[in-house]
């Protein structure tokens, strides 16, 4: 018999949100708290935007509560906050679970299906990401318009048929660029990773209309609409992809960049969650 606070081969999407209750009751409990107005997910050098978000009035280790495991990527951290701003209480994950860590598209998603059981209506994922436009320079923020989900896999199974026609928020995207007008939009085309790109892979993305291109943001954001939340991706040039074929990828500055922007936009982003 499976143990019904890990995921399993074969977890349905039934189960996966079965254990999204599960660890919310376990967060709601821990943090002292009725519950969550937003989940905040933070990717590749967000986590230097943690400081700016606010103070936590809890922090601890994620995989202490069910169905989670630390995150194994450079860049990201196993903490979970719980904080407020303003009358917003916010639940902050500094580090997400990757696709290519674990094969599983259910515990991909776990973070942000918890955060919505816990009542969050709202989602912001960051992350990080290659550009494959000329004119999107490296340290430059890009709001989420759309994604290309190219995993070959879902965070649903069975017939969960959900429209995804607005999966980013047009009005959220409004209400960030009332704050911020400098930012633009882009198309993100989610790769399952941990590889990069070949020359003809790129070139393809661009002409199927891809703008950035990474490892997340998709899956999350299937789980999140269908669990009726809003969502905001905001991803952060690290790099440019089509120059990274050109020139040698460097890992240790493609997460520097985003780790120097990073607390300008935790800033932004608790000026926007504040409403």
């Amino acid at each position: 018999m499976s143990d019904p606070t890990h995921y399993h081969s074969g977890t349905r999407t039934a189960e996966a949100k079965a254990l999204a209750v599960t660890a919310a009751d376990e967060l709601r409990t821990r943090c002292d708290t009725d519950g969550y107005d937003a989940v905040v997910v933070l990717g590749s050098g967000w986590t230097h935007a943690s400081g700016s978000l606010g103070t936590p009035d809890t922090e601890f280790d994620v995989t202490e509560l069910s169905g989670f495991s630390a995150p194994s990527a450079v860049g990201h951290s196993t903490k979970v906050r719980s904080l407020r701003l303003g009358t917003t209480r916010v639940l902050v994950f500094l580090g997400r679970t990757h696709l290519y860590e674990t094969g599983a598209p259910m515990r991909v998603a776990h973070a942000v299906r918890t955060g919505v059981a816990a009542g969050a209506e709202l989602v912001v994922l960051t992350g990080s990401a290659g550009a494959l436009r000329n004119d999107f320079a490296e340290g430059q923020p890009v709001m989420v318009r759309d994604h290309i989900n190219l995993t070959g896999t879902s965070p649903l199974s069975g017939a969960d048929f959900v429209d995804l026609s607005e999966a980013y928020s047009p009005q959220l995207r409004r209400e960030l660029q009332h704050l911020d007008g400098s930012l633009t939009e882009g198309v993100y085309a989610t790769t399952t990773g941990p590889h990069l790109q070949t020359p003809a892979e790129l070139r393809m993305l661009r002409m199927a209309g891809a703008d950035l291109v990474g490892h997340s943001f998709a899956l999350e954001t299937i789980a999140a609409v269908e669990m009726g939340a809003q969502v905001l991706g905001l991803a952060m040039v690290s790099n440019d992809a089509i120059g990274a074929v050109l020139d040698s990828f460097d890992p240790a500055r493609a997460l520097r960049v985003p780790e120097q922007r990073a607390p300008a936009m935790g800033e932004l982003l608790s000026r926007f969650l504040q409403g």
